[in-house]
Formats: structure tokens, C-alpha cells, sequence
């Protein structure tokens, strides 16, 4: 793909996972429009990237799990004639609780923001890509996505949504101009599990190893609906496939049902 000049979006871009994209977008040459809900910090990364790499950033501080506020960007951005070639949908949280004990506000946060902005969003920018024929949406979904997660169970059901949502889009674009990719990260160390409370078993993985998957899909020759993240993270996600579905749900228990 070309990604001198264009304009990319990231939601979630103050740390993590979303801010590695911001730099690495910036190494290629894009232009940026970072989005989170922490003004001060975006403001902080934005002068740095300006700095590191010459090429124009705004940002826009916005809570992306209320209703709506995908078409509250749209609105801000049409206003300063910016419209993304590339939407990089990052931002997501997850939470890590036995259902019954969870907030129902949260969990309404969490479905909003991990499937219905996203959607919202594609559902934006992608008509003008197709009209381009030029264009990269790419979904960050999980590997949490491949199976059920009791204990996370409303945050691997967005995953499984996420997932299911990009590889049907990008079927209906194969033979255009238009790329479209769900990532799934596994554990990855970024402040993820902080938030959700929960505490992943063995090794986190670099949050550049998520940005390097990304952007070799972005690149092949023939273009792909999903990667995962990690040879090791591929082989148990496919294996899930062949293991009955209570083995499975109980092992996934095992390592994030909160044991009170």
C-alpha cells in the first residue's frame, strides 16, 4: 500500500497498541488524526510525532463509548475538510468479571465501544474509499475472538463480532482498491489488563509485534480478512477448532474466571 501523504485515523491512540500505529504511520509518511479521550496526552504525542517526523497531526479528545460519537467525529472532522484514507479501529477495553457481578453501564460502554463505534465508523469512512478506490480499514479484534471466555465474556463476544464483521466486509470488497483487516493481538503489554483487572498467564508480547503483523497483511500481494498475532497464538487459536467446545470454554475459564 501508499502511505506517503494519505491521512490515517487511530482510534485509542494515546498509549499502547494505538500509539505504536501513530509512529509507525508517521515513520511511513501519513498524515494523522489521533483520537482518545485524554486531551493532554494526545497533545504530547502529537508535538513529539511533528517533531520525529514532519508530517501534520490533529487530534481530537473524544469518548468514543457513548452513543453516537462516531458521527461526532464525523462531524469534527468534515468541518476541517479532513476525511481518512486509512481508519485504524483500536480503540476497545475489556472487562474481567463473572456477568452477574459486572456494571451494566460498563458493559454498555464496552459493547459501544468495542462494536457499534467501530461499525459506525467503517460504515462512515468506507463509502469513500470504495468511490477512491483506495482505502485501509483495519479492525483490532483478539484472540479471545476464537473461542468463549468465561470471565470475559462480553469483551471476547465483541471480539467474535469484530472479527466476523471484518472478514465479511472484506468479501464484500475483494477485486477493489479497498483493504480491510481484523488483527488479533493475544496478550500484549500495554495497559489492557490493567483496566479489565484481569491477569494474563505467561509472556506479553510487544505492542510493536502487533504493528508489524498489520502492516505485512497490509503489504502482501493478496490481501487477507484476519491475521493473528504470533505463530505460537495461531496454532492455539486453530486448535480450538478441534477440541469440544466444553474443554474449551472450561480451559478458557480457568485462566479469567475471577475465583471469588
Amino acid at each position: 500500500m501508499e502511505y506517503q501523504g494519505k491521512i490515517a485515523l487511530v482510534t485509542g491512540a494515546s498509549s499502547g497498541i494505538g500509539l505504536e500505529y501513530a509512529r509507525e504511520f508517521a515513520r511511513r509518511g501519513s498524515n494523522l488524526i489521533l483520537v482518545a479521550r485524554r486531551a493532554e496526552v494526545l497533545d504530547t504525542l502529537a508535538a513529539s510525532i511533528r517533531t520525529d517526523y514532519g508530517v501534520s497531526v490533529t487530534t481530537v479528545a473524544l469518548d468514543l463509548s457513548t452513543v453516537d460519537s462516531a458521527a461526532e467525529l464525523k462531524t469534527i472532522l468534515d468541518k476541517q475538510g479532513l476525511t481518512p484514507q486509512i481508519l485504524i479501529n483500536n480503540a476497545g477495553f475489556g472487562t474481567n468479571a463473572r456477568l452477574a457481578d459486572e456494571d451494566p453501564k460498563r458493559i454498555r460502554e464496552e459493547v459501544q465501544l468495542n462494536v457499534a463505534t467501530l461499525v459506525d465508523l467503517t460504515a462512515a469512512y468506507l463509502p469513500g474509499m470504495v468511490a477512491a478506490n483506495f482505502g485501509a480499514i483495519v479492525n483490532i479484534a483478539s484472540t479471545a475472538a476464537y473461542q468463549p471466555v468465561p470471565g470475559m465474556a462480553v469483551y471476547a463476544a465483541t471480539k467474535a463480532f469484530v472479527l466476523s464483521f471484518t472478514s465479511a466486509v472484506w468479501g464484500e470488497l475483494t477485486g477493489t482498491g479497498v483493504r480491510v483487516l481484523a488483527v488479533s493481538p493475544g496478550a500484549t503489554a500495554t495497559a489492557f489488563f490493567d483496566i479489565a483487572g484481569a491477569k494474563p498467564s505467561g509472556e506479553m508480547a510487544p505492542a510493536t509485534d502487533v504493528i508489524e503483523a498489520t502492516f505485512k497483511a497490509l503489504d502482501a500481494k493478496n490481501s487477507s480478512p484476519s491475521v493473528i498475532v504470533g505463530r505460537r497464538n495461531a496454532i492455539m487459536s486453530g486448535i480450538t477448532r478441534f477440541i469440544p467446545k466444553k474443554a474449551v470454554i472450561n480451559v478458557a475459564g480457568k485462566m479469567f474466571l475471577p475465583k471469588n
